[in-house]
């Protein structure tokens, strides 16, 4: 209560009464600086930074939202057409915060192992969000919250009704292949300021998480055209994410998972081309095992944990509690997801026989999944024990994090426009703007070549 009551004072002092011109002078400063210098990587936004009081009020308005889809959908059992067509208006001094069909992504989340304690803790604690200075040629703004475990991306009004539009066959692909490698996107909303065009952001759990050690970022799109980030000088520490010609002369070292991987990747960009989508990324992260992480034997208990976690645990959106196993330790069942202070949050859920998706457990629970063939049709995998399973695979050396981002361009007029002027202007060359089956061909080709 205390830290809301701080936050909100700094809100009014900021936002409602105004800015003192030495914070407008700062502002105004910082901004010619980073647009003289393009910075790259991650920037605290504090109280001297341009974007402090809208991420102030983000803040108040996500936390607001989320209680009230809770208490809302606290007796709800099954989603439906309302849920996903849901549009939730909350009035606040200064600004109104929209939600989007937030019961569905409330759902989802909690399919996902993500508690609503720890996402609203998150999203509203009273550290300062990061901004996240990239550069790729999107106009959006990327924020990342204080523990660096979501993002939230401005995107435009199109491109988020295309989302709610795809967001049933989006829930239905993580119900088919729960250990999909497409981003989890966790919520839709918009917001009004005074005097400021409505905004429109998703929040989406961040790929690289936990990124303490990760010591490589890339992003592939499977060509060559405009695919190289020149490096910064050694030692520096500019936070960077490279491209596809940077990464010529590494390979992605994962051994037995390798087929699991192509395999992935097959069954996530056939559903995308499936929607007309393309220009979408693969992230790729590099971090270095610890000694002790190499080569692990696995004890027969630990195997019996990670199976558990993999079927009935956290990141199988269509699955549930089963009966406890023999040898199992309790604290690491895969229905429990430590957050990053170590508190554990638990969160199942199940597909009822008519395809809805309950939003609670309700009596005794049973696996979905009856027989190793099911496993097999959805692609499954031993999932690690770690925070961010369904985005990290282990190799022999390394430790990779890895996701499909940005699914938002559809190949339309003007893509295919762009399509063609390309293909004057670049003959005989590989660019980015192709059709979704070649985009999609070739992106896994890319996975092929450069996986052992």
């Amino acid at each position: 209560m205390e830290l809301e009551e701080r936050r909100d004072s700094v809100n009014s002092v900021v936002t409602k009464e105004g800015e003192s011109s030495g914070s407008s002078r700062r502002r105004r400063l910082f901004w010619k600086l980073r647009q003289r210098w393009k910075l790259l990587g991650l920037f605290e936004i504090d109280r001297d930074h341009e974007f402090y009081p809208l991420t102030c009020d983000l803040k108040e308005g996500l936390r607001d939202s989320i209680q009230d889809v809770v208490c809302t959908n606290a007796t709800q059992t099954t989603l439906t057409d309302d849920d996903y067509n849901a549009k939730l208006t909350q009035g606040h001094e200064g600004y109104t915060m929209r939600t989007y069909a937030g019961p569905v992504f409330s759902h989802f989340r909690q399919s996902l192992g993500v508690s609503e304690e720890t996402y609203s803790r998150s999203l509203s604690a009273c550290g300062f969000y990061l901004q996240f200075i990239s550069n790729s040629k999107s106009k959006a703004d990327f924020f990342l919250t204080n523990d660096k475990r979501f993002f939230l991306k401005t995107q435009s009004k199109r491109e988020v009704h295309f989302m709610l539009q795809i967001l049933r066959k989006y829930i239905q692909h993580f119900q088919a292949y729960p250990h999909s490698l497409l981003v989890k996107i966790l919520g839709v909303h918009s917001i009004t300021r005074a005097q400021d065009k409505k905004k429109y952001f998703i929040i989406m759990q961040s790929v690289f998480f936990p990124d303490e050690r990760i010591t490589g970022r890339y992003d592939i799109k499977g060509c060559h055209v405009s695919r190289w980030t020149e490096p910064e000088a050694e030692g520096s520490r500019v936070l960077q994410v490279f491209k596809d010609l940077n990464f010529e002369g590494n390979v992605i070292c994962l051994d037995q998972q390798r087929q699991w991987f192509l395999r992935q990747m097959e069954l996530d960009t056939r559903f995308l081309q499936d929607l007309n989508v393309l220009d979408y990324s693969l992230l790729v992260g590099f971090q270095l095992l610890h000694p002790d992480e190499k080569n692990q034997n696995w004890s027969l208990a630990n195997l019996i944990v990670r199976t558990k976690r993999s079927v009935n645990g956290a990141g199988s959106p269509t699955t549930s509690h089963s009966a406890s196993v023999p040898g199992t330790i309790e604290e690491e069942s895969g229905s429990m997801d430590k957050d990053g202070d170590g508190i554990e949050n638990s969160s199942t859920s199940e597909i009822t026989s008519g395809g809805r998706v309950p939003l609670k457990k309700i009596g005794p629970q049973h696996s979905t999944v009856s027989d190793i063939s099911d496993v097999v049709a959805q692609n499954r995998r031993l999932l690690p024990n770690y925070r961010n399973p369904l985005h990290v695979m282990d190799g022999p050396e390394l430790r990779y994090f890895v996701g499909i981002i940005d699914i938002f361009t559809v190949y339309g007029l003007k893509k295919r426009l762009e399509h063609l002027w390309k293909s004057v202007r670049y003959r005989g060359q590989e660019f980015s703007t192709v059709s979704p089956s070649r985009y999609s061909t070739r992106l896994c080709q890319w996975a092929e070549t450069h996986t052992v």
